[in-house]
């Protein structure tokens, strides 16, 4: 796996509180490459990244989700940390319409010096962001007793989810991307890998079930794993899925989309 630059990446940080680090172009390869995981991650198959985009640091929380959304649909609300707990219990119908929400409130603001749009990450750059140059079961290494540290899991989760952000980073700088709650992509789903698996989306015309990644607070450490992957149908809600946002930026300049654009980035690098 490779990246083109070794140097510290930007990052911005939005009103939430909510850290969006750049990952980089480079090439990774896509599912299982020693047949140690499940069917379903093969055939492996390499593929170029080739555009950069913003992935946040953790998941969305429960006090994100409310304020776009006006409502939190979340099981685990309880006590005065909830709203920094992930959001759950949402379907990509449920998610769909909180981009647009999103996407409409934040159209002329800048991150960064850029114009851009939320999104959803695919399930290529969804797992390039996950490994950080890993080829190994998670990133850590291939040893489960090794995953308390840095994932919730059925094992270590205490039934219910955390807080996000509370262990350990991968290389990259993400959290929360083995355990605690599984992600929705944008990819259709397909019980094996095709050909010819790029960045962008997979797409099947009339699908209704969607590639989700991560596993989550009450599944097994294997379901963790950097490649394993998994699937919801689109109406799917469960108190295990949740989403991360990716900021993908778009060619344009601020004076591109009016005057008065605002930025209310905190920018650093």
């Amino acid at each position: 796996m490779t990246m083109t630059n070794s140097t510290p990446t930007p990052f911005f940080t939005d009103q939430y509180g909510s850290t969006y680090r750049l990952v980089e172009p480079g090439t990774f390869v896509l599912g299982d490459v020693d047949s140690t995981g499940h069917p379903n991650e093969q055939p492996a198959c390499e593929v170029n990244i080739t555009e950069p985009f913003f992935l946040a640091e953790r998941p969305v929380t429960q006090a994100q989700w409310a304020d776009i959304a006006g409502e939190n649909p979340s099981k685990f609300q309880e006590g005065w940390s909830a709203g920094l707990r992930p959001v759950e219990t949402i379907s990509m119908t449920d998610v769909e319409g909180f981009l647009r929400a999103l996407n409409q409130r934040d159209a002329e603001t800048t991150h960064l010096g850029l114009i851009g749009r939320w999104r959803l990450p695919s399930e290529a750059e969804w797992e390039y962001a996950c490994r950080a140059g890993s080829t190994g079961r998670w990133w850590f290494g291939d040893k489960d007793i090794e995953l308390d540290e840095h994932g919730w899991h059925a094992g270590n989760s205490g039934g219910s989810t955390r807080e996000v952000g509370l262990k350990k980073a991968n290389p990259w700088g993400f959290h929360d991307m083995n355990g605690l709650v599984n992600e929705w992509c944008a990819d259709a789903w397909e019980r094996t890998y095709s050909e010819g698996r790029q960045q962008q989306a997979h797409r099947i015309e009339g699908s209704n079930r969607f590639v989700v990644r991560g596993g989550s607070w009450f599944t097994e450490s294997d379901s963790t794993r950097s490649g394993a992957r998994s699937f919801a149908d689109r109406d799917k809600r469960s108190d295990g899925l949740g989403v991360r946002l990716v900021w993908a930026p778009l060619d344009k300049q601020p004076e591109d989309v009016g005057q008065g654009a605002s930025s209310s980035s905190a920018v650093q690098s």
